[in-house]
């Protein structure tokens, strides 16, 4: 028959006895984090933040931008004005399922694709559109630039006569030879300047040394001259009472 070990009143339970040493563990973390020199927080979190941009540059897919030009000129009895603010509205119509339908057999990409990649921005003070589309291949972002920017002139070209203002191709998109999406150097340099700033912050935040006090006097020994004309007054005041 087995008996549990007999505790003393002064001992610690079993089931306390952990919990100074992980108190004296957080200390000891808390202390060797005060103890670091400023320059570890800030290189630390500079590593940190390159080294994390690399990789979401690394792991991100490469996107290549093209832009096609369309340009909305006024017919016989129309004005600039107007060719002005029917531009603007053909911009917000680019991107409906209308436009988009006719461009899908052109562009070989189905309409929810040309939906999440063609973007249309207008100008306050010309009466152009670009538009503009994104892909994996330099040679597919182009295709649903162009093919977008015909749908859309033909779909002006029905109201042409109603609207007298009718849309007309200004520049044709071409593949791109560069990535529009951020390279390994620049998504680095981010991370490194995001690392620095959270380093600073995490420097801020650290526990401060405590600030020493006065150490006190050994016995026997004199206060200070200021601790001695402090004394006279109330030593004055007890023999005046």
């Amino acid at each position: 028959m087995s008996t549990s070990p007999a505790t003393t009143p002064g001992s610690p339970s079993p089931a306390s006895a952990p919990a100074p040493s992980r108190r004296r563990a957080v200390l000891a973390r808390l202390t060797r984090l005060r103890n670091l020199p400023a320059w570890a927080f800030l290189g630390a979190g500079v590593l940190l933040g390159a080294g994390g941009g690399a990789v979401y540059g690394l792991v991100s897919p490469v996107t290549y931008t093209a832009t096609a030009y369309v340009l909305a000129v006024p017919g016989k009895g129309g004005d600039p004005a107007s060719a002005l603010g029917f531009a603007q509205a053909y911009g917000r119509v680019a991107t409906q399922l209308g436009v988009l339908g006719d461009a899908q057999v052109e562009a070989r990409v189905p309409v929810a694709t040309l939906r999440s990649t063609v973007t249309a921005e207008t100008s306050p003070d010309a009466p152009m559109i670009a538009v503009g589309a994104r892909s994996g291949d330099p040679e597919q972002a182009a295709d649903s630039a162009n093919a977008v920017a015909r749908a859309l002139v033909t779909a002006a070209g029905h109201n042409a006569t109603d609207t007298r203002v009718s849309l007309v191709s200004f520049s044709r998109a071409l593949a791109p030879s560069a990535p529009a999406s951020p390279g390994v150097p620049l998504t680095s340099g981010v991370g490194a300047c995001a690392g620095g700033l959270l380093g600073g912050l995490a420097l801020l935040a650290r526990p401060r040394r405590p600030l020493a006090g006065p150490a006190p006097l050994p016995a026997g020994a004199l206060p200070a001259p200021a601790e001695r004309k402090s004394a006279e007054p109330s030593r004055t005041s007890e023999t005046a009472s």
